[in-house]
């Protein structure tokens, strides 16, 4: 059977009883301590998937107006479904990585295909957007096999393992834990060419609580993070979190 977004999140199993007490994570440095203190409340169960609604828009060749719901679970199971305007028009389709696999499929008025791709590129540029994404499940970045090295005091970097690809996410916080920025070298084709690794990242200016969970709630998205050429090229996605369910 096909994997749906309802299906992804009703099969998710439900949080089981382990609780987040800052004392359990003493052993990680203090920068990541600070976020995640911030990021989950005291006695919040630890999740193992998120679900949200958002809406933003998305660049392709110009800046198109989506909507969309987003299923993110500890596993690495993602599927991301949204409808793009494009001239009043919509476009429908989903981003996912199931099973370790990574697909898009896109059709014009739910009808006609205009984008369909898998593949070994596809899978690896999904498990590095799955890896950034954990940010809107932060108890992911409590797991055990999830390792930390501080960068400074505003600065961490997190070892993600997403569909057995590991990608070094660096998390950029304020005084009070609230994360302000994304950064990781993530698999991808922003030229058109062949596959890299490029720059990638976000600015987060807005976050919300849900359930005991702080995230990040309005973010700019982009290649080349870092770099001049994020502002003129690269950015091609805003987000705004409109809810977030936690299971």
């Amino acid at each position: 059977m096909d994997t749906t977004l309802d299906s992804l999140w009703d099969f998710a199993p439900a949080a089981a009883g382990r609780m987040f007490h800052l004392e359990h994570f003493a052993g990680l440095p203090q920068v990541t301590q600070k976020y995640l203190e911030h990021a989950i409340a005291p006695g919040t169960l630890l999740a193992n998937a998120v679900r949200l609604r958002m809406h933003g828009e998305i660049k392709l060749k110009r800046w198109l107006p989506f909507t969309a719901e987003q299923v993110i679970r500890r596993d690495g199971g993602m599927i991301w479904k949204a409808t793009v305007r494009m001239f009043g028009l919509p476009i429908r389709g989903f981003d996912r990585l199931i099973d370790g696999e990574g697909a898009m499929h896109w059709r014009l008025l739910g009808l006609i295909p205009i984008m369909s791709a898998s593949g070994a590129d596809i899978t690896r540029s999904a498990a590095g957007r799955v890896a950034a994404e954990l940010i809107w499940l932060p108890s992911a970045m409590c797991a055990d096999e999830t390792s930390w090295v501080p960068r400074d005091a505003s600065h961490a970097q997190a070892r993600i393992s997403v569909a057995r690809i590991t990608t070094e996410v660096d998390l950029g916080v304020d005084d009070d834990g609230r994360l302000q920025s994304i950064a990781l070298q993530r698999w991808g084709n922003p030229e058109g060419a062949e596959f890299h690794n490029v720059a990638f990242g976000g600015i987060a200016d807005r976050e919300q609580t849900f359930d005991g969970y702080t995230i990040p709630t309005r973010l700019r998205v982009g290649w080349y993070f870092g770099s001049a050429r994020f502002e003129s090229e690269g950015e091609f996605f805003r987000v705004t979190v409109d809810d977030a369910r936690f299971r």
